[in-house]
């Protein structure tokens, strides 16, 4: 369609342009309006797209922080523009929005864009019904930045980039693909649930979900973690298998606490090992080259234990001066720390290092396979100080403060690495009868068993070449986040859960991950990360400053109820379709879940029961990612994180799109205080009683200025250690540059 504006008269655009802003009538249009005039003057035709063009970058520059609805208009602008994409794609009238659902669904089946199981597994007549269900008046909660990031980077179009699917259609896609394997009597009725929560942005699901479910390539899970056993064959056993995820579009935590140090034994030959760092290289020319279907390159992060004698090479990995062949710039590092290592540094004592593949030869034991069972005590130390003892052993001893600089200084330049505090970790997993935690994943919220694959041989057969593995505990989640300043507002969270963790649950059976082992844990232990994003943003509608012992009391109070929620919805699925393997022993099993957490109250006790008899679906439940892409679809502030500033410019390819704090208005302005202005040690607070509900473990970020001294940042670290934190991500300075992770945004 070409709009000449010889024929176009000035009073139907004006009345097009009105009709889009009715709903904003406080905003002033008429200078608006005036301008986008003066711009079209001087062209004799345009298209329809041009001229939405014009109409969007003239309101863009009308966004500020005194008239944030400015946003909705461009948004609504852009609607009609992808109203009419799909329409011209299609081969319908635009002013009909949306066309045949089922003509849709057929047409990307035959180009290879859907998969062929959406006609297999309905009906013609039940696509059509399903159909019906699409409320267009639903993309009006869209803001501008919301909506382009949607259909730049998620909606459905064919091999020339045409764009083919709409956002509700794509919100369909999905409810469908997830509840494809329900019953045929209930899942209409699911499909409903699962659109509702979808369509209202009650929630969001990860963006591998978002980006591939229904479709053709791509997997649906989040994130991965590998262990690497000490040997070549699992070291480039692990790599293949890490490329093949990456490619999917996981992200990827490795542990590499298991692999010699430099200068280890092979074989008994002395001192030729040449440590984790070659490794490194191999796992960051695998980030690089193997990307996700050209959209962004693999994300992978490593972690190694405080206690390893490749620990300062290891921190340098991610700086930006010395030697180019030990770094590793496109990966991220975390360090797995226990409580004996912060105590040490707290007193200034000092610290050993140990290679782990001598402690296993002399000792016996693997050191990394022990925590603390209790605070201040346990068999890690324990064991620890026997290897510090044994004459044998080769160590290092270096002031435990010296590697704590190490760190800060690599944080503040890179934000990197992340703290993990295994000992908290171990402690609270609910399935420690089957397992140990090393480390998590590349966003921190991810707490889970894991072991290393092993070969164990390899033989010919009827001359095929057969290899057998014991396949360890290769950690995979799938994520899905409630969007707290909706949910909550709307009071719909009783509502929300159940539906949400029925969709969550059904990404396991459903996924095709190309990594067997990967397979088999899914299915042993149907972990899900249950999380939230909209913290900042619910403080601000509900008049709650975040420097306050209110915000403290609120977190602690929203996340019991919804840790309350998600597990009874996990017990009552185990009614319904059966717990998952590894339930037996369990924390969950035992009771030792509830009693850890202080949860005595007569409904807590009531729930613990009645987990007893029923059993869980998913062996893990709540985790809380970063959120940050699919918090934008949203329209609400990231995770559990403070706003940066209350209004900033989304930098695209050839122009910035304005965004502001959402509902920001003449009352929540005076919540959004900036991250860089906040006391870190009231965020700090918070999450203490948000982490205690959480099974799994929290995105958290520092947020200092670069001005930062040593001391001070030291002190948050000791903060957050001593207040049970599991984990804690990105140092985030006002110097540095930090890359965000996509794979877990949800």
């Amino acid at each position: 369609m070409t709009f000449t504006f010889q024929t176009v008269s000035q009073e139907e655009l004006i009345a097009w342009i009105h009709d889009l802003t009715n709903e904003f009538p406080h905003l002033d249009t008429s200078e608006y309006i005036k301008r986008v005039l003066r711009m079209i003057q001087n062209k004799d035709t345009a298209s329809f797209e041009q001229m939405a063009n014009d109409c969007i970058l003239e309101g863009l520059s009308y966004i500020s922080e005194a008239e944030p609805d400015w946003t909705f208009v461009c948004a609504r602008i852009y609607l009609q523009k992808l109203y009419h994409e799909a329409a011209q794609n299609r081969g319908y009238h635009p002013k009909e929005r949306y066309g045949d659902f089922y003509e849709l669904v057929a047409s990307l089946v035959s180009k290879g864009v859907y998969n062929h199981s959406l006609l297999d597994d309905y009906e013609k007549e039940e696509i059509k019904e399903i159909g019906a269900i699409i409320n267009p008046e639903k993309d009006k909660l869209f803001t501008y930045i919301g909506l382009r990031t949607l259909a730049d980077r998620y909606l459905a179009r064919d091999y020339e980039r045409n764009l083919y699917e709409l956002p509700q259609e794509r919100f369909l896609i999905i409810a469908m693909t997830l509840m494809a394997k329900e019953p045929k009597t209930q899942r209409l009725a699911f499909i409903r649930e699962a659109y509702w929560a979808l369509s209202n942005l009650y929630m969001t699901v990860a963006t591998p979900t978002l980006a591939n479910a229904g479709k053709n390539y791509g997997q649906l899970s989040s994130c991965f973690i590998d262990t690497i056993d000490d040997s070549l064959q699992g070291i480039y056993d692990s790599n293949t298998d890490i490329a093949n995820l990456s490619k999917a579009g996981g992200g990827i935590g490795v542990y590499l606490g298991k692999i010699r140090s430099r200068g280890s034994d092979i074989k008994g030959f002395k001192g030729i090992s040449s440590g984790v760092i070659p490794w490194m290289k191999q796992l960051n020319n695998t980030a690089v080259s193997v990307d996700q279907l050209g959209q962004r390159k693999g994300a992978i992060s490593v972690y190694l234990d405080v206690w390893h004698k490749d620990i300062f090479a290891f921190l340098d990995a991610k700086l930006n001066n010395g030697d180019e062949r030990m770094r590793t710039h496109d990966l991220f590092t975390g360090v797995c720390i226990p409580d004996l290592f912060m105590e040490q540094v707290e007193k200034r004592g000092d610290w050993y290092l140990f290679d782990p593949h001598e402690i296993r030869q002399i000792m016996g034991f693997s050191l990394e396979d022990f925590y603390d069972e209790e605070k201040g005590d346990g068999s890690f130390r324990q064991k620890y100080w026997e290897c510090v003892q044994e004459k044998r052993l080769s160590k290092e001893r270096v002031p435990a403060i010296e590697i704590m600089k190490s760190i800060m200084r690599s944080q503040l330049e890179s934000g990197t690495p992340f703290m993990f505090y295994r000992d908290e970790v171990n402690r609270k997993n609910p399935n420690s009868h089957l397992g140990m935690i090393y480390c998590s994943n590349l966003c921190t919220e991810i707490a889970q068993n894991q072991s290393p694959t092993v070969m164990e041989k390899q033989y010919v057969k009827d001359g095929k070449i057969i290899i057998e593995k014991i396949p360890g505990d290769f950690v995979v989640c799938n994520l899905s986040s409630i969007n707290l300043a909706k949910a909550v507002m709307d009071d719909v969270l009783e509502r929300l859960v159940p539906i949400q963790m029925r969709m969550l649950d059904n990404v396991i059976d459903l996924n095709q991950i190309p990594v067997l082992q990967a397979q088999l844990t899914n299915q042993k232990y149907r972990a899900v990360g249950l999380g939230t994003f909209g913290w900042h943003h619910l403080l601000a509608l509900k008049g709650i400053r975040w420097e306050s012992e209110e915000a403290v009391y609120y977190a602690d109070e929203l996340y019991e109820q919804i840790a309350y929620l998600t597990i009874q919805a996990s017990m009552e699925l185990a009614q319904e379709k059966g717990s998952y393997p590894a339930f037996s022993g369990s924390d969950w099993q035992t009771g030792a879940y509830f009693d850890k957490r202080g949860y005595n109250t007569s409904k807590w006790i009531h729930l613990k029961e009645n987990v007893a008899k029923h059993g869980m679906r998913n062996g893990y439940v709540m985790a809380i990612a970063p959120n940050a892409s699919t918090s934008i679809i949203a329209g609400s502030t990231a995770s559990i994180d403070p706003i940066f500033l209350k209004m900033y410019a989304e930098e695209k390819k050839d122009y910035k799109i304005p965004v502001t704090a959402p509902d920001l208005n003449e009352k929540t302005t005076w919540y959004y205080k900036s991250a860089y202005h906040i006391d870190q040690y009231w965020s700090i607070q918070q999450n203490a009683m948000r982490q205690r509900h959480i099974d799994q473990s929290i995105s958290f970020n520092f947020y200092v200025m670069n001005t930062i001294k040593a001391k001070d940042l030291l002190a948050l670290h000791l903060a957050a250690w001593k207040s049970g934190l599991k984990t804690t991500y990105y140092v985030r300075s006002t110097s540095s540059n930090i890359e965000e992770c996509e794979s877990c945004a949800s």
